[in-house]
């Protein structure tokens, strides 16, 4: 949907469009299996007083609930049904508001890291649990102002009767000039830009006190710091994703078969996996966590000594 959703095409043999979606379908559904052993986690161990895991718990629902509206847009892409305009454009709603979510919370996340290790005798003021709550309406009222954009901008444009035509669900299908796809890149391209700039300033600020730091202190800041690089890597990939739509035009113009092997790619690196790798990988490398994680993981047959797991 609003990341190029759609990963079937037109001419390719119908035994390969067998294979991949077979293949999505294993993917999503392990995908979403961990993203649900992570939120179950998160909720039983009562992680939601923390400031860090509650903002965690929002990317992981964000990108469970992005997973299987995509994966449901590729199945009736596949099989060919349509669905009314108005429908799709209640999908739309969700998938780009799930789509800004991700990485504006890891840029909060980022900065959550830069107070904790920057500014520790303020970090409980800064970063208590009702200010996360605050935050995260923050970080949905930002993450819908893209869709606002696009969605006025269709509205103005579109005739009555066309809300109610039957149309393949895809984001294209809302913009019916060039000047509005470009409106729509230039707006993530100028989020990101901004995102970049805020964990590049954490980054710099989070190593001056590395370098300076000794001991424990040290060990810890060091460790914030791989965090906040984790992070980067994370807003990258999220990046990519936007810029997988000029990719996938320039190779239209060359080759339709090439065309659809590239775009079945991105959606695979760029839009699947991230969305469970990168939060997994995160979990691990918390140490409560990871303990609530294999506690939970093997049945209650882990014991961690001194762990206070339930």
């Amino acid at each position: 949907m609003a990341a190029n959703n759609s990963v079937v095409g037109g001419d390719s043999p119908k035994y390969e469009y067998n294979y991949r979606v077979v293949v999505v379908q294993v993917l999503v559904s392990v995908f979403l299996l961990i993203n649900f052993w992570l939120i179950r986690t998160f909720i039983v161990k009562d992680f939601y007083t923390t400031t860090r895991y509650i903002l965690f718990a929002v990317t992981l629902l964000s990108d469970s609930i992005f997973l299987i509206l995509t994966d449901i847009l590729l199945i009736l892409s596949y099989i060919k049904i349509t669905m009314q305009v108005w429908l799709c454009v209640i999908i739309y709603i969700v998938s780009s508001l799930c789509t800004f979510i991700t990485p504006v919370t890891l840029t909060a996340m980022t900065l959550e890291r830069y107070v904790a290790v920057c500014m520790p005798l303020r970090h409980g003021e800064l970063c208590s649990s009702r200010r996360a709550l605050h935050c995260v309406l923050i970080i949905h009222s930002l993450s819908f102002i893209p869709c606002v954009v696009v969605l006025s901008i269709f509205f103005a444009s579109a005739s009555n009767n066309f809300y109610f035509q039957g149309r393949v669900c895809n984001v294209e299908m809302l913009i019916f000039y060039k000047w509005q796809g470009h409106l729509r890149s230039a707006i993530s391209q100028l989020y990101f830009l901004i995102m970049c700039i805020a964990i590049v300033f954490c980054y710099v600020k989070i190593m001056k006190v590395a370098k300076a730091a000794s001991g424990e202190d040290k060990k810890s800041t060091w460790k914030g710091l791989r965090t906040v690089i984790l992070h980067a890597v994370q807003l990258f990939l999220c990046l990519i994703q936007l810029w997988c739509p000029f990719i996938e035009a320039a190779v239209l113009q060359i080759n339709l078969l090439l065309y659809i092997n590239v775009r079945y790619f991105n959606y695979i690196t760029f839009i699947l996996a991230p969305r469970c790798i990168s939060p997994l990988v995160y979990g691990l490398r918390d140490e409560m966590f990871f303990h609530a994680l294999k506690y939970y993981a093997l049945c209650g047959l882990y014991k961690k000594p001194s762990s206070n797991v339930p």
